[in-house]
């Protein structure tokens, strides 16, 4: 077990350090299965942040150009997911901010009326993810736009995009206390919000 586990972390490393090394020599060969292995949850997470399909398209293009540009500060400490979502997350807010300066709350807080964001399943998606795709994943989407956006993004960062919360932290630039009081008063909200709403 214990040459199992030291033989995984090793393996782990030493796909780390290749990463690195990748990334430094913008090799684009990389850069390709990078796009592939995070295309669908980078856009789906730019959806949430930004309620507009063409912006989070143009956001993700503009997010790997970044990811080339700056790929030699990439060091390995931190998963290259969370690193990606901090790229993205900060130009989106600059994004936003451009258009309408406002309060990080009203950059992510959608439009009154506004049809919830939706994001088609991967061509490769399992009959779960499809299924998941349903009428019940609307009405958690719907609900999940009614909180406030400071809990919103904790919880896509963390039950979605699969993230710990100490990248949930890097990603979003707050403490962990921070981010541990987010989500339980996110999810504390959600209950609510379906203990009120009929099946």
């Amino acid at each position: 077990m214990v040459r199992t586990i030291f033989w995984y972390a090793t393996l782990m490393e030493h796909e780390a350090q290749e990463l690195v090394r990748g990334l430094r020599r913008r090799d684009p060969s990389l850069l390709d299965r990078l796009i592939e292995q995070y295309h669908y949850r980078l856009l789906r997470y730019l959806l949430m942040l930004t309620g507009s399909q063409e912006t989070a398209e143009d956001l993700f293009q503009e997010t790997w150009i970044r990811v080339l540009e700056k790929g030699h500060q990439y060091n390995g400490k931190w998963k290259f997911e969370t690193w990606l979502f901090t790229i993205a997350r900060n130009l989106a807010i600059d994004l936003l901010r451009r258009r309408q300066p406002q309060s990080l709350d009203a950059l992510l807080q959608p439009e009154e009326g506004e049809r919830p964001m939706e994001l088609k399943a991967p061509e490769d998606a399992t009959p779960f993810v499809i299924a998941a795709q349903g009428e019940e994943a609307r009405r958690v989407a719907l609900l999940l736009r009614r909180l406030p956006p400071a809990y919103r993004e904790v919880l896509v960062l963390r039950f979605q995009e699969d993230l710990e919360l100490s990248e949930i932290a890097w990603v979003v630039g707050s403490p962990l206390s921070t981010i541990k009081s987010r989500l339980y008063r996110g999810l504390e909200a959600l209950r609510q919000h379906l203990e009120g709403q009929p099946s």
